[in-house]
């Protein structure tokens, strides 16, 4: 039977695709172990901005820490790095989702604080680039996208592990028109790549002393990659005795999590790529809205923290930047703390960041005139931060 020209092109990237993805997998199996940052000296940290209201709450976050680490700061054991270059504008000039003299400043950074970076649409006018995002954990393998959610009063305390390298947005670039009719993208995910997200979330378990470990998929229906992860997650979940393993399929997933008869049962969630996206808004928006929750994402060698929520394009229009909540990067600031080894600064922001946005709220951040700027909710913190010392 002879094959259409069509197919055989796409046949051809096809293989080209699988190819990568071949190499991606060798790898990760071949890394090493993770990086020990209190032996580095200095240990450097970069900033980036990014685009829209990013630079103005990097700036308050930034002062915040330096407040927090002053006494490394100068003692010469942190550095603090600035990094200029993941603009939209230097990467629709440049063409790439990171240029290339912007990802070698990232490299030499093991731990990095990241504001929003806008993504352009297809239609839009330029380059339709990549995710900066999504490059970013790719080219820094920063497998685990880490994001807490609490709401204390309702009893919800969970932790999600969502995959950041896999899934649906792994080659989310490189899907493609096989003819006017037909449009193809893909999910795809490895064994490692499964085993290592499964396991971070299990082991995060067992060191926090939670009970219960949740896989959410859609297995079901996505049988071969969904199945291979939830194969996984109950291979795995079994080296864990005291660990409870459940399951929930990403639509009914949505539902208990508003579901206030069961939400408070959920306890520690490892998902896929794209419905870890999908749910941990969902759970960001119940803790008080995306600009409340901050995001971690780990890899062996290198770390990032990030807000979770976009770049305001609309509030920079408007001329209302200034009022910018920088709420959900100084939470992610706080677990950069952590991460670093400096748990008692991380636990003094997250103490006053609960004190100023859940108790107290004597200066309230609302995005417009109505509420204060952003620096005046910076000096907030600080004050309050000052008060816990």
């Amino acid at each position: 039977m002879s094959v259409r020209p069509e197919i055989q092109i796409a046949c051809e990237k096809f293989a080209q695709l699988l190819e990568e993805q071949w190499q991606r997998a060798a790898a990760i199996k071949s890394q090493g172990a993770f990086t020990d940052y209190q032996s580095l000296n200095p240990l450097i940290i970069g900033f980036c901005g990014g685009d829209g209201i990013g630079p103005i709450i990097m700036g308050e976050t930034r002062r915040i820490l330096g407040r927090l680490l002053a006494g490394q700061l100068a003692a010469g054991e942190i550095e603090f790095r600035d990094i200029n270059g993941l603009t939209i504008e230097n990467r629709l000039l440049t063409g790439k989702a990171i240029p290339d003299d912007t990802l070698a400043e990232l490299r030499a950074c093991p731990v990095i604080l990241k504001g929003p970076t806008r993504t352009p649409q297809k239609g839009d006018a330029g380059p339709n680039i990549e995710s900066a995002n999504v490059a970013m954990r790719r080219e820094l393998d920063l497998f685990a996208n880490l994001r807490p959610t609490r709401v204390p009063e309702l009893g919800i305390d969970w932790v999600f592990f969502r995959e950041n390298t896999e899934g649906a947005y792994a080659v989310g670039s490189k899907g493609f028109a096989v003819s006017p009719d037909l449009a193809v993208d893909f999910t795809l995910v490895t064994d490692e790549g499964c085993r290592r997200i499964i396991r971070a979330a299990f082991d995060y378990a067992v060191k926090n002393r939670k009970t219960q470990v949740t896989a959410v998929t859609k297995a079901n229906v996505i049988k071969t990659t969904d199945g291979k992860f939830l194969e996984i997650f109950h291979e795995i979940g079994g080296e864990y005795p005291d660990i409870t393993c459940t399951e929930r399929y990403v639509d009914i997933m949505t539902a208990n999590l508003i579901d206030e008869r069961v939400r408070a049962g959920f306890q520690v969630v490892v998902l896929p790529n794209l419905y870890g996206d999908i749910i941990t808004d969902e759970a960001a928006q119940i803790q008080g809205g995306v600009g409340t929750a901050g995001s971690a994402n780990i890899g062996k060698k290198y770390a990032m923290f990030e807000a979770i929520h976009g770049s305001g394009d609309r509030m920079v229009a408007q001329g209302r930047a200034i009022y910018a909540n920088p709420a959900s990067l100084l939470r992610a600031a706080a677990m950069l703390l952590s991460h670093i080894g400096r748990r008692e600064a991380a636990d003094r922001l997250n103490r006053a960041l609960d004190i100023c946005l859940l108790e107290e709220k004597r200066h309230m951040v609302t995005g417009d005139q109505k509420g204060v700027t952003c620096q005046v909710f910076g000096d907030y913190v600080l004050s309050v931060l000052e008060r816990l010392a």
